[in-house]
């Protein structure tokens, strides 16, 4: 399938769910919470500590959509205190690849991407 294939297949979906998706998986938190989860199930303090500038609340928040979505799987263990751990669903597995993907892309494009925005800045500092 082409991309011009692609398109039609999501113009002719409803976009608005679609978007709803994307808007889940393509946040900030919610790719870097995946990324982590990758490797196993984690206790929400190790993934606060993990991801880096998180608050407690947006943590919250992120994992809680990510359950809803049915992308993480929330455990609740009867030890004294209780024990909480998250980890991927089968379907939130399945973003690993798309989702390493796109950080290795990020990542490898940083040199051009900073290039970019000074070149652009520059032209804007010009402008007045």
């Amino acid at each position: 399938m082409d991309v011009t294939d692609a398109l039609e297949d999501i113009h002719g979906a409803d976009c608005q769910k679609i978007s709803q998706v994307l808007a889940r998986v393509g946040e900030k938190w919610s790719v870097l919470i995946v990324m982590y989860l990758a490797d196993g199930p984690h206790r929400f303090s190790d993934i606060k500590r993990a991801v880096n500038g998180i608050s407690q609340r947006m943590l919250t928040l992120c994992l809680r959509g990510l359950e809803r979505d049915g992308l993480v799987k929330r455990t609740v263990y009867p030890d004294t205190p209780p024990r909480v751990e998250y980890e991927l669903t089968p379907l939130g597995r399945s973003l690993i690849e798309p989702v390493t993907a796109l950080g290795t892309w990020a990542r490898d494009h940083i040199p051009d991407i900073d290039a970019a925005r000074a070149a652009f800045d520059a032209r804007e500092a010009d402008r007045r």
